[in-house]
Formats: structure tokens, sequence, C-alpha cells
């Protein structure tokens, strides 16, 4: 049987992640944020995060994990772990998604 983790030690634990989606969040420009990003990350980080919101596009439309890899050069396994992220996540790239279609439909 899985342990279950302690709700105090939970919410605690989910404080420094809730602290960086406020500063996040705080920023108002792409700009601004791409300058967090860059302080926040490493290079190799900031390739990761950007290689995995290139594939969201494409799973979306429907694109073979193959296709994808063959488009963007981003592993199988990668595109899977989105894919998955997508089906069962916690809805954040929906989210974005989401939100970036309405930003687009308003400045039309």
């Amino acid at each position: 049987m899985k342990p279950r983790i302690d709700s105090e030690r939970e919410k605690a634990s989910d404080a420094p992640l809730k602290a960086l989606a406020r500063a996040l969040a705080a920023l108002d420009r792409p700009q601004d944020v791409q300058a967090f990003l860059r302080d926040l990350c490493t290079p190799a980080e900031l390739e990761a995060m950007a290689d995995r919101w290139r594939v969201v596009p494409l799973l979306r439309k429907g694109v073979p994990y193959r296709e994808i890899y063959d488009l963007t050069g981003v592993s199988v396994t990668t595109i899977g772990r989105v894919a998955r992220s997508l089906e069962h996540g916690a809805g954040g790239y929906a989210a974005a998604i989401e939100r970036l279609a309405a930003r687009k439909t308003e400045s039309n």
C-alpha cells in the first residue's frame, strides 16, 4: 500500500511552488516572464520546458508521436509525458492554450 503523505507536510511542501506561481502571475509582459525564467532556470531546463510546450499544439491536433519527433526533434518519451499531462494532468496546458486563444480572438 502506498504511504499517505501527511496533509500538513504536503501543504508546507506546496508553499514554494505557490510562491513561484504567484511571482510568474505577477509579471504582465512576456519579456518580463522570459527574463525571470532565464534568471531562474538553466539553459537545459529552459530548453526542456520549451520543447514540452512546443509539442502541445501538435498533440492537440492529433499529430502522431513519430511525426512530432520528426518535426521537432523532441524525444518520443518526452512527447508521451506531455500527452499524459494533457490527458491526466492538472489542466495547466489547457488553461494556457485557452487563454492564448482568447487573447488572439480579442486582438483580431
